[in-house]
C-alpha cells in the first residue's frame, strides 16, 4: 500500500420519500373495527376462528402509523361496555349462584385479557410507556374493579355474601371453600387495597363483634378450663380459615381480634374464676389446662405477668400458712418434707405446663425465699431433715436417690438468708451422728459437705471436714493404744475414745461427771499414753457426749446388754452396791448437771419397755423427792436394749436463745472484717455506703442487721481502726 493521506470517511444519509405516502383516510377506522370485532368474539368464546397473527399485524400497523391513541381508547371503551354487560348478568344471579356467576365471569375476563394483551403486545411495549398509559392487563383489572366490584348493586351484596358464609362456617355449616378462595384471590389480584378496604376491614370488625358476644356468653356459662378450650378452638379455626381461603396477611390481624375479645378482655376474670381459676388449677395439678392458659395468655400483652403475679401471691400466701402453722412446726422433718413436696409440685407445673419459663422459675424461687425466711427456725429444721435422712432415712437408697435428696435440700438451703445459723446446727447434728456412729453412709456425708463447699466456699466447711479428720485419727490412735497397752489393761472395761480438736467440734464446756472407779482407771491409762505420745496437748473429758454398753442381769437370771449414754452408765453402776437411791443421792454421787440428770432418769425409769429402774412415786416427770430402785422385773424380747435419752428433737426455747446468741457472737468478727476490708480499699466512706457494702459482701452467709453494723463501726472506732471525719460526722476514715 502506498503512503499518503488516509482515505476520506463517507457519510451516509437516508432521505425522506420525495412524495408523501398517502394512507386510506378510513384505514384506522376500518382496522379498529376488525380489532373491536375480535375483542367481542373473544368475550363470546369464539376465539378459535380468529387469526391472531393478522390481528397482531393490524394492531402493530395502527401503532406504527400513529394511531396508538385511537387503538388504546377504543380498547378501553370496548372493555367498559363488555364489563357493564357482564355486571348485569352477575346482578341477575340469584342466591348461591351469585358468587359462582361472579367467579365464572372473572375467569372469562382473565382469559380474554390474556388474549387481548397478546394481540396488542406491540402497543403495550411502545405506545403505553411513552404515553404514560396503564398497561393492557392492568387496565383490564382496574376496569373490572370499577365496573364490577365497585358497582353499587354488586359491591354490598358481595361483602354481605362473603361475611354471611364465614358466619355460617363459624356456626358449624360446611361451605364451598374453593369458591371462597377464588373470590378472595380475585380481590387480592385487583390490588391489596381492594382486598383490605372492600373485604378485610369489615371482616375484622364483624369478627370482633361476633367474638365479643360469644366470649360474654361463654364466660357466663363455662368454667375456666372449658372457656380456654373454646377460645383455643376458635383461634385454631380462624388460622385454618386463613390458610384455606383468605390472604396470609390476614392471619395476624384476625388472631389479634380473637385474642383481644376472647382472652385479653377477660384475663383477670379467668384467673380469679371461683372453683376453676388459676389457683384451683395449681392445687389440682391441671397440667393441660395450665398449659393452655399459658399458651393463650402468652399471645396477649401482660398475659404472662397476670398468671405470674397471681401464682406468686398464691405461693406466698400458702407458703406463709405452711411455715407459721403451729401443727407443722411440731415435726421438723415433716415440715421440710412439705416444703420439698410443694417445690416439686410447682417445679413440675412450670416444667410441664409453662415450658420451663425462666421468669416463672424466678417467681417460684423468690416466693420460696420469701416464706422460708419468715420462720427463723427454718435453718434448724432443714438441718434436722438432713440429720434424719443421713441417720436412717436413706438406708437402702441408691446413690442416685441419695444425690437427688441432697440436691433438693441444697435447693432449700440456697433460699436461706441465715446460712450461718444452718451451719451452726448442721455442725451439732453432724457431731452427734459421727460420735454415735449413726450415719447411714460416709459417702453421703462427704457428698453433702462437698455440696456445701461448692455453694459457700472452703471457710464454710473447713470445720466440718476437720471433724471427719478427727474421727479417722481417733481410730488410728485407739488401735495404737491397744497394741501397746493390751497386757497392762487386762480384762477391764474396753475404752473407745474420740479425740476432738477444740474449735472444730460444737462442744460446750461441760463439767465432767464422776465416772465409776472401774472406768476411771482405764481413762487415766489412756490419758497417760496420749500425753506421753503428744507433747503440749491437753485432754478434757466430754462425759456429756459419750455412750456405753453394759451387761445387766435381772430377776430370774435374765441377761441383757444395755446401750446407754455415759450419764446413764454412771447412774446404773451405782445400783451394783445399792438397791434404792434418792434423787439427791444420785446427784451427789454422779455430779451430773440437774437438767441432764432428770432427762437421764426419765429415760431409765419412765419409758415403757426401757424401764430398767423403777421410781416411787410413779409419774412421768422427775422430782427431787423421788426414790429409784433397780427393776429386777424388767423383761425385753431383745438381748441388746438401746435406752435413748429423752430429748426434744428440736431445741427448747432456752437452747434456741443460746444458739442464737452464739450465732450473733460469731457474726461480730465477720462484720468487722468486712468493714475493715471495705475501708482499707476505699479509705473514706459514708455510713450508708458502708452498710450497703457490708450487706452485699455478707449476704451469701447471712443478712447483717444495720444496727449491729453500726455497733461494730463504733467498736472499730474505739479500737482506732477507723475515725469519724471532723467536718462531717457521717463520714468515716480508715486509719492505717
Amino acid at each position: 500500500m502506498s503512503g499518503g493521506a488516509p482515505p476520506r470517511k463517507r457519510n451516509f444519509k437516508i432521505e425522506a420519500f420525495k412524495h408523501r405516502v398517502e394512507l386510506d383516510p378510513k384505514y384506522a377506522e376500518r382496522t379498529w373495527k376488525v380489532l373491536e370485532h375480535a375483542i367481542h368474539e373473544i368475550y363470546n368464546h369464539n376465539a378459535s376462528g380468529l387469526s391472531f397473527e393478522e390481528l397482531y399485524r393490524s394492531a402493530y400497523n395502527m401503532v406504527l402509523h400513529k394511531y396508538g391513541e385511537k387503538l388504546y381508547n377504543g380498547l378501553e371503551s370496548t372493555l367498559t361496555w363488555r364489563l357493564k354487560e357482564i355486571s348485569k348478568s352477575i346482578e341477575a344471579a340469584q342466591g348461591g349462584l351469585f358468587l359462582e356467576e361472579l367467579n365464572a365471569k372473572w375467569m372469562d375476563h382473565n382469559k380474554a385479557l390474556q388474549m387481548i394483551r397478546d394481540i396488542l403486545m406491540y402497543m403495550d411495549r411502545t405506545y403505553v410507556p411513552t404515553s404514560h398509559r396503564t398497561p393492557v392487563h392492568e387496565l383490564g383489572l382496574n376496569l373490572w374493579r370499577d365496573h364490577i366490584i365497585h358497582y353499587p348493586m354488586i359491591h354490598g351484596r358481595l361483602l354481605d355474601t362473603l361475611l354471611d358464609l364465614i358466619h355460617r362456617e363459624r356456626m358449624g355449616e360446611v361451605i364451598n371453600r374453593g369458591l371462597m378462595r377464588s373470590i378472595t384471590k380475585m380481590l387480592m389480584d385487583l390490588g391489596p387495597a381492594v382486598y383490605q378496604d372492600d373485604f378485610e376491614k369489615p371482616y375484622l370488625e364483624v369478627s370482633a363483634s361476633f367474638y365479643s358476644g360469644e366470649s360474654q356468653e361463654f364466660i357466663e356459662c363455662c368454667d375456666c378450663g372449658n372457656y380456654l378450650k373454646k377460645a383455643e378452638r376458635r383461634l385454631n379455626e380462624e388460622m385454618e380459615r386463613v390458610s384455606h381461603y383468605l390472604d396470609a396477611g390476614s392471619e395476624a390481624k384476625i388472631t389479634c381480634v380473637v385474642e383481644k375479645e376472647m382472652i385479653a378482655n377477660h384475663m383477670n376474670r379467668l384467673v380469679h374464676m371461683e372453683n376453676s381459676g388459676l389457683v384451683n388449677m395449681l392445687i389440682d395439678d391441671k397440667y393441660e389446662d395450665l398449659g393452655r392458659m399459658y399458651t393463650l395468655f402468652r399471645r396477649v400483652p401482660d398475659g404472662l405477668s397476670t398468671i405470674r403475679d397471681m401464682m406468686t401471691s398464691y405461693l406466698r400466701e400458702t407458703g406463709k400458712q405452711l411455715v407459721t402453722d403451729p401443727e407443722r412446726l411440731k415435726d421438723p422433718v415433716e415440715f421440710v418434707q412439705c416444703l420439698l413436696n410443694e417445690k416439686d409440685k410447682h417445679d413440675k407445673i412450670i416444667n410441664v405446663a409453662f415450658g420451663n419459663d425462666k421468669t416463672f422459675q424466678n417467681a417460684l424461687n423468690s416466693s420460696f425465699e420469701f416464706f422460708i425466711n419468715l420462720n427463723n427456725r427454718s435453718p434448724e429444721f432443714i438441718s434436722l431433715y438432713v440429720d434424719d435422712k443421713l441417720r436412717k432415712g436413706l438406708k437402702g437408697a441408691t446413690e442416685e436417690d441419695v444425690e437427688g435428696i441432697l440436691d433438693k435440700v441444697m435447693m432449700l438451703f440456697r433460699y436461706l438468708q441465715e446460712k450461718d445459723v444452718f451451719e451452726k446446727y448442721y455442725k451439732q447434728h453432724l457431731a452427734k451422728r459421727l460420735l454415735s456412729a449413726k450415719t447411714v453412709s460416709d459417702d453421703a456425708e462427704r457428698s453433702m459437705i462437698v455440696k456445701l463447699k461448692t455453694e459457700c466456699g472452703y471457710q464454710f466447711t473447713s470445720k466440718l471436714e476437720g471433724m471427719f479428720t478427727d474421727m479417722k485419727t481417733s481410730q488410728d490412735t485407739m488401735q495404737d493404744f491397744y497394741n501397746k497397752k493390751s497386757e497392762e489393761l487386762g480384762d477391764g472395761p474396753t475404752l473407745d475414745v474420740h479425740i476432738l480438736t477444740t474449735g472444730s467440734w460444737p462442744t460446750q464446756p461441760s463439767p465432767p461427771c464422776s465416772l465409776p472407779p472401774e472406768i476411771l482407771v482405764v481413762c487415766e491409762k489412756f490419758r497417760a499414753y496420749y500425753l506421753g505420745t503428744h507433747s503440749g496437748r491437753r485432754l478434757t473429758w466430754q462425759t456429756n457426749m459419750g455412750t456405753a454398753d453394759i451387761k445387766a442381769t435381772f430377776g430370774k437370771g435374765q441377761k441383757h446388754e444395755l446401750n446407754v449414754s455415759t450419764y446413764q452408765m454412771c447412774v446404773l453402776m451405782l445400783f451394783n452396791t445399792d438397791d434404792g437411791l434418792t434423787y439427791k443421792d444420785i446427784e451427789q454421787a454422779t455430779e451430773i448437771p440437774a437438767t441432764d440428770l432428770k432427762r437421764c432418769l426419765q429415760s431409765l425409769a419412765c419409758v415403757k419397755g426401757k424401764n430398767v429402774l423403777r421410781k416411787e412415786p410413779m409419774s412421768k416427770d422427775i422430782s427431787e423427792d423421788d426414790t429409784f430402785y433397780f427393776n429386777d422385773k424388767f423383761t425385753s424380747k431383745l438381748v441388746k436394749v438401746k435406752i435413748g435419752t429423752v430429748v426434744a428433737q428440736k431445741e427448747s426455747e432456752p437452747e434456741k436463745q443460746e444458739t442464737r446468741q452464739r450465732v450473733e457472737e460469731d457474726r461480730k468478727p465477720q462484720i468487722e472484717a468486712a468493714i475493715v476490708r471495705i475501708m482499707k480499699s476505699r479509705r473514706v466512706l459514708d455510713h450508708n455506703s458502708i452498710v450497703a457494702e457490708v450487706t452485699k459482701q455478707l449476704q451469701a452467709r447471712f443478712l447483717p442487721n444495720p444496727v449491729i453494723i453500726k455497733k461494730r463501726i463504733e467498736s472499730l472506732i474505739e479500737r482506732e481502726f477507723l475515725e469519724r471525719d471532723k467536718s462531717d460526722r457521717k463520714l468515716y476514715r480508715y486509719l492505717a
